[in-house]
C-alpha cells in the first residue's frame, strides 16, 4: 500500500508565470530592483485557425502571445513573464480579497534595509512594516507594487516564527533550504 500523497513524482514549484502590459519595464523592475536574472526569451505563439490558445491556456482564440521572458531570482524563484495581445483583454487586476487574487513573497535578511532600497528606488511600498501574531509571531512583512500593479510582499523571520517550537514539519524557507 502507498503512503504517497498528491501528484506523483513532484518536486516543488518550478515557476511563477504573469502577464504585463509592458516587457521592458517588467525587465528594468525585476532586473533592476528586484535583482533578477533574465534567463532567455521566447518569441510570438498565435493560432489564428483553431482553439489551441483557448483549450491549452484558457484565452480567447485569437489572442497571441507576442513574447516571453523567463527570469530568476536567487536560490528558487523562476519566473515566465507573459506579453499578450488579448482579443478580449480584462484591464482590472484582481485584488488579494478577489478570487484569484494573488501576491508574490520575498524572504529578506533585514526587512527595514529591504524596505529602504525600495523606496530608494521609488517603488510603491504599502505601508509600514507589519509584525504578525499568532503561530506567525516573530514575521514581520510588507507589501509592494510594481510599476504595473503586481503586489508583492517581503517577509523575515530571522529568529523563526512561533509555529517552528512545535512544529514536526516546518515551512520551506529560502534562507535554510536543507531543512
Amino acid at each position: 500500500m502507498s503512503t504517497q500523497r498528491g501528484i506523483p513524482g513532484i518536486r516543488g514549484t518550478d515557476h511563477i508565470g504573469f502577464t504585463v502590459p509592458d516587457l521592458d519595464e517588467a525587465h528594468a523592475f525585476l532586473v533592476d530592483v528586484l535583482g533578477c536574472d533574465e534567463v532567455y526569451t521566447l518569441d510570438a505563439k498565435r493560432s489564428d485557425d483553431d482553439d489551441w490558445m483557448q483549450t491549452h491556456l484558457g484565452v480567447h482564440p485569437r489572442t497571441v502571445i507576442r513574447e516571453i521572458r523567463f527570469y530568476r531570482l536567487g536560490n528558487g524563484a523562476n519566473f515566465e513573464v507573459f506579453l499578450y495581445r488579448a482579443a478580449d483583454h480584462q484591464r482590472v487586476q484582481p485584488r488579494n480579497s478577489d478570487i484569484g487574487g494573488y501576491h508574490i513573497a520575498f524572504y529578506v535578511d533585514d526587512l527595514d534595509a529591504a524596505v529602504q532600497y525600495l523606496r530608494d528606488k521609488d517603488v510603491d511600498v504599502m505601508g509600514e512594516p507589519t509584525a504578525s501574531r499568532q503561530s506567525a509571531t516573530g514575521q514581520r512583512w510588507i507589501y509592494f507594487r510594481s510599476p504595473w500593479g503586481l503586489q508583492f510582499e517581503l517577509v523575515s523571520f530571522p529568529e523563526g516564527k512561533a509555529y517552528e517550537q512545535n512544529a514536526p514539519r516546518l515551512l520551506w524557507h529560502p534562507g535554510h533550504p536543507e531543512r
